[in-house]
């Protein structure tokens, strides 16, 4: 009997996978990290291809954009510590990739499983290192996988203004990432529409054993950019290149500007700037050498130094004519002194 191809045997060790699992993948130990998507899930749900992580392509033109996010973890018994600690070197690196401050990213942390913990609100840390620190002294819960209770927590809790959320007002944007590896214990669907409809972009993160059809009821649209799909916690770290790219903002000066001297990035533009010793010209682009301003000397028979010397003029003849010609008394009348003065001429 001759052996079977490699690529048959593969191609049934493939199909018996996805019917067992019927979900998404991502393999371990695929330096690629490429997914497969399951036959049934095609025949049945007509759902799209889910977005997967690609490590190598890291060098896109971006820079993190300010955001109000709030991690929700799953800590449930299924979690053995061992991935627990993956879950947090994620959130450590995903820390290292973000603009983390008051003025820039925010970050919160929900943990839950039968109960819900708010670990550290979005006003709580404002650098990296502090952050990190906080996400290490994180311990898991216990039985239960309350994901809906956990939304409705980080949306009626988490992204406050009193916890730290900046206002609407700001267009900040508000993202959540769900990561979990089982199936949710309560309802997911209408607290996530409540969410979503409150202005909460959310991503859902399966591992191992998670609810396809569950994430899919959390993310935001398009699933196919929100929902994704590990196969175990130890490939989980490999996310974070997929959400730098996603939750960046592209660098409009990377992307090629045409100012002469200076781009300076503002927000979703750009605006020019002339070196030191030059003026932006009217069409804001180009720049000319600033003109040196003669220093004006003000010539005493002009402007100011004229009415200056008018008013002392006329007060000096003023002062002359009160004290030899026009001496005035209470009753309105000119004195004989001058009569006399001129009687002597």
């Amino acid at each position: 009997m001759k052996p079977f191809p490699c690529s048959l045997l593969f191609c049934v060790s493939l199909l018996f996978s996805d019917v067992a699992h019927a979900t998404y993948h991502l393999i371990a130990g695929d330096p690629q990290l490429k997914t497969a998507q399951s036959y049934s899930q095609t025949r049945h749900n007509a759902q799209p291809v889910l977005r997967t992580p690609n490590p190598a392509k890291t060098d896109s033109p971006c820079r993190s954009r300010p955001l109000d996010l709030v991690f929700i973890i799953d800590s449930s018994r299924s979690v053995r510590p061992a991935e627990f600690k993956k879950v947090k070197i994620f959130l450590a690196n995903m820390a290292d990739t973000l603009d983390v401050g008051s003025d820039a990213t925010r970050v919160a942390v929900v943990n839950y499983a039968s109960t819900v913990k708010i670990e550290f609100l979005l006003k709580d840390h404002f650098n990296k290192l502090n952050l990190k620190k906080a996400i290490a002294r994180i311990e898991p819960l216990a039985t239960g996988t309350m994901t809906g209770l956990a939304i409705k927590t980080a949306m009626k809790e988490a992204f406050t203004e009193k916890s730290g959320a900046r206002p609407r007002s700001g267009n900040i944007s508000k993202v959540a990432i769900v990561v979990t590896d089982g199936r949710p214990q309560d309802q997911v669907e209408e607290v996530s529409a409540e969410a979503r409809a409150s202005g909460i972009e959310i991503y859902a993160v399966g591992v191992d054993r998670a609810d396809m059809q569950s994430l899919q009821l959390m993310a935001s649209v398009p699933l196919e950019e929100h929902v994704f799909y590990v196969e175990t916690y130890g490939v989980i770290e490999k996310l974070t290149s997929k959400f730098r790219e996603t939750l960046c903002g592209l660098d409009p000066c990377a992307m090629g500007h045409d100012c002469e001297h200076i781009c300076i990035n503002s927000n979703a533009s750009f605006y020019c700037k002339c070196q030191s010793g030059y003026v932006l010209n009217a069409d804001k682009k180009t720049c000319s050498p600033k003109q040196a301003r003669a220093e004006v000397v003000e010539d005493p028979c002009k402007c100011e130094a004229m009415l200056v010397f008018q008013r002392q003029t006329q007060a000096t003849i003023q002062q002359l004519t009160a004290k030899h010609i026009l001496p005035v008394v209470s009753n309105g009348r000119q004195i004989e002194h001058l009569e006399n003065m001129l009687g002597r001429a």
